[in-house]
């Protein structure tokens, strides 16, 4: 079976799960937690200084899974290094998924009513990790020489596309 769509998970309401209980120090982290898919927080020149600093940031408060923020991370980076080279930009994910997401699996098909519990019990198995971003908060950064401002722009225009929620570009300009 394949993965439910991202903007099932985008919408927060309750506290982060990050452990399982607070009263067992030892034994109350979350087990069975597959691994994060974003490898890479840093892409790019991280060693030059860049004169602009383009970032996304969300116009609501949402949760971005691990699998969205890397493929943002892909896009963003694929058409950065077409364009400028790979020493010419330097592309920051600013956000960490911490919060562990649970899905409670219904059985279906034939037979169903006998094999599943439905509603009842339902904690759920974790399928994943997402990032709780707040309104107003960077999501990504980017930074790139002046005269590199336009493929930056399309850059993460791109990226905005693999979130499940709209975003704006702030440019500024970095001081040294």
């Amino acid at each position: 079976m394949g993965e439910r769509r991202g903007g099932i998970y985008a919408r927060f309401d309750s506290r982060p799960n990050c452990r399982k209980s607070e009263r067992k120090p030892r034994k109350g982290y979350v087990k069975g937690i597959p691994g994060l898919r974003i490898h890479h927080f840093h892409t790019g020149n991280r060693m030059s200084k860049f004169d602009t600093e383009l970032s996304l940031i969300p116009e609501n408060d949402v949760q971005v899974k691990h699998t969205a923020l890397e493929a943002a991370r892909i896009g963003a980076g694929k058409t950065l290094t077409t364009a400028l080279g790979e020493q010419n930009f330097h592309l920051l994910i600013r956000t960490y998924p911490h919060h562990v997401l649970r899905e409670n699996s219904m059985a279906t098909g034939a037979g169903a009513d006998r094999f599943s519990s439905g509603m009842s019990k339902s904690f759920g198995r974790p399928i994943g990790m997402a990032a709780r971003v707040r309104r107003g908060q960077k999501i990504m950064s980017l930074f790139v020489p002046k005269a590199s401002e336009d493929v930056a722009k399309d850059a993460l225009r791109r990226a905005k596309m693999k979130f499940p929620v709209k975003c704006s570009t702030k440019i500024e300009k970095v001081l040294e």
